[in-house]
Formats: structure tokens, sequence, C-alpha cells
């Protein structure tokens, strides 16, 4: 025992915090990129491009992983590729659960800066352009600096959500210990063993708490930006 947890806990505790965070952080361009498409342009087809972005809300993560699994494979076409010419597997990786993790994950940051960038006040664009302001000069010192709180706050959400997912990840990349085994599939473990049921109300109890804390860090952090921004704090 290492205090609270033993060893192959903390192992599973630093394993999906180390698959959360990449996730996020891979995540988060496209994230910001497909939010500001969606939240500044008008296209044909935009409503099936924002339907696919939010997909994986309401997919089952089976379903995800199974797709991912049958894409990267070593012996499916694109993953054999990868592996063969640049050495990059994904399955039975951690490498492929921060992959699965981070398209769940997906929608909740784009949602977040969708809506922070939709709540722009009107007009402070065109007074950018009138000023000369070409479209990277908006992008660097208007768009990105109002939609920090929904960076932040959909940062933190996917984190948190990371953190949980189980179904995508035991379907696409096992149950191995040290390498894909996360907190949910420990708790899963525990349940399936013998006298594991200690083990499992802990884990559990630790996921909620960090499920808790993720998300009220969130709500902390994004309204502290807010007033940054001196976008004030959020109206309820």
């Amino acid at each position: 025992m290492h205090g609270f947890l033993t060893a192959a806990e903390w192992e599973a505790l630093a394993l999906s915090f180390r698959v959360a965070s990449i996730a996020v952080l891979c995540g988060l361009p496209f994230a910001f990129f497909a939010a500001l498409l969606l939240a500044r342009t008008q296209f044909r087809g935009k409503a099936l491009v924002d339907g696919l972005v939010h997909l994986p809300l309401i997919l089952p993560p089976v379903a995800i992983g199974y797709l991912l699994l049958v894409s990267f494979g070593t012996r499916a076409p694109l993953g054999a590729f990868l592996y063969e010419t640049f050495g990059i597997r994904f399955v039975f990786s951690w490498t492929g659960a921060v992959l699965a993790s981070a398209l769940l994950t997906f929608p909740f940051q784009v949602r977040a800066i969708r809506l922070a960038l939709e709540s722009e006040p009107a007009g402070l664009k065109e007074a950018a352009q009138a000023l000369g302001a070409n479209r990277w000069d908006r992008l660097w010192s208007l768009h990105l600096p109002l939609a920090t709180p929904g960076i932040i706050a959909g940062m933190v959400t996917a984190f948190a959500a990371c953190l949980g997912e189980f179904g995508a990840i035991i379907t696409f990349v096992s149950n191995i210990p040290g390498e894909t085994r996360t907190i949910p599939l420990a708790i899963y473990t525990a349940i399936q063993s013998p006298g594991g049921e200690m083990m499992a109300a802990r884990l559990s109890a630790l996921s909620i708490a960090l499920a808790l804390g993720g998300l009220l860090l969130a709500e902390f952090l994004a309204r502290r930006a807010r007033e940054a921004t001196g976008q004030g704090p959020l109206s309820r």
C-alpha cells in the first residue's frame, strides 16, 4: 500500500492522468478551429459537419472502439501503413487510449469553445476589420482571447470525461496492466477479481471525487477567465 492506494492503483491513476492530459492537448487545436468554423461561417452541409462533430456524444463508446480497431489495427490498411512506415501502433497501446479518449471528448471542447465564440459582442469583428485587422490578426487578438473561458471550460470538462472513459478504450486497446489499464478498467478488473471489492470501492470513490472536482474547477477557471477578459461573471 502507498497510503490510500496500492501500487497498482497508483499506476492506473498515473496512466489515466497521462492519457487524459495528452488527449485533451492534442484535441484542443482541432476543437478550436472546428468551433471557429461552426460559429463564424456559413456553408453548405454545415448541419452535417455539426452532426459529425457531436456524433461521439450519442454513439456507444464500444462502437467507437470497434471502428478504431478496424481502422487502426495492425492488419487494417491505415493501421498497417502507419505501423510499417512510421512505426506508429495505436492498438493495444496507451497511445491508442489517447486516440480513443480524444475522439470521445472532442465534442466537449468544441461545444464549450463555440458557445464562447458565439457570445462575442456584436460588431467587434466588423470594428476590427474597419481598423485594418486581417483574418489572422482577428484570430489572435480577438477570437482567441474572447474564447479563453470556453477553452478552459472545455479542456477541464474533457479531461474529467477522459478519466472516466471505459468502453472505447477496452475495445480498442484491451486491458493491459501498466499499458492501457486506466482507472475505469482497474475498477472493472477489481470487480471481476475475488476479494477486489475494496479496491473497486476506493477507485470508484476516487473517480467520483475527480469528476466532481473537474466540473467545479472548470466552472471556477471559466468564471475567472471571463472576469479577466472583461466579460463578467456568468449570468444565471
